[in-house]
């Protein structure tokens, strides 16, 4: 036990330690802008059909169970403003952050982590190129700007299910169905849930290079460090999330 504590606390400080280094490297030229630009392709662009497909089954899965509890009590007027304030404030942010936390963070944990092991982040360091700035400062800035631009790409597809999902049951003008989405909106729905996607984001980038660049020597570690990548993300992404539930109740 006295064991597993300890390790769990020097894993702790070496990722403050990681991140503290990132602030550090990240406002120091040169800036690696090809390579930031390719890793938005990678993170963002590829990950696109998956979100589409997920986001567009959430907002018809939420339409359809919501319907008939909402039916029951006359309101299913109502339905279009539900499903886009739950799509919005919750639903779509958390759950396209596990995607990319599945999806991201693993690759880039397997990525850099065969990278350690084949010694190539040794022979960056020999050939006077700093691989701190090359493979993990361009992956955890893309990671934070890519992940709210697909969590609205979720919420406007999640949208758009929804439409279809109530047009199952009844018959809706879409102009009609995209005002009730925007009458129940608020700025203070929006703005909480958009801040909370770039801290997804980050930590997305943050633990996956992290796992993968202090991954131990032999191709099992390969294994562990996308493995545990997944499991510390995704953990992560929960705390964020309930932190900025309170944090929301508080000053909105």
């Amino acid at each position: 036990m006295v064991i597993y504590l300890k390790s769990i606390f020097n894993d702790a400080g070496n990722i403050i330690l990681f991140t503290a280094r990132f602030f550090k490297e990240v406002t120091k030229p040169p800036f690696e802008t090809k390579e930031f630009i390719r890793q938005c392709y990678e993170i963002g662009y590829k990950s696109l059909p998956l979100v589409a497909i997920t986001g567009f089954i959430m907002g018809l899965v939420l339409t359809l169970q919501s319907r008939p509890t909402l039916a029951d009590f006359g309101a299913e007027s109502w339905l279009p403003g539900m499903v886009a304030l739950s799509l919005i404030r919750e639903i779509a942010p958390v759950v396209t952050a596990l995607i990319c936390a599945g999806k991201i963070s693993s690759g880039i944990g397997a990525e850099l982590g065969s990278m350690k092991v084949t010694e190539q982040i040794d022979a960056m360091e020999v050939s006077a190129i700093n691989p701190y700035k090359y493979l993990v400062v361009t992956r955890i800035l893309a990671a934070t700007l890519m992940v709210p631009l697909l969590v609205v790409f979720a919420d406007g597809i999640g949208i758009s299910g929804g439409y279809m999902g109530v047009n199952i049951h009844s018959d809706i003008n879409i102009v009609r169905y995209i005002s009730q989405v925007f009458e129940s909106l608020d700025f203070v729905d929006i703005i909480p849930a958009t801040i909370k996607t770039f801290f997804f984001g980050f930590f997305i980038g943050m633990i996956g290079c992290y796992k993968g660049f202090t991954a131990a020597n032999g191709t099992e570690s390969v294994g562990k460090a996308a493995n545990s990548a997944v499991v510390l993300a995704s953990l992560s992404i929960f705390i964020i999330d309930m932190l900025a539930v309170q944090i929301t109740d508080i000053f909105f």
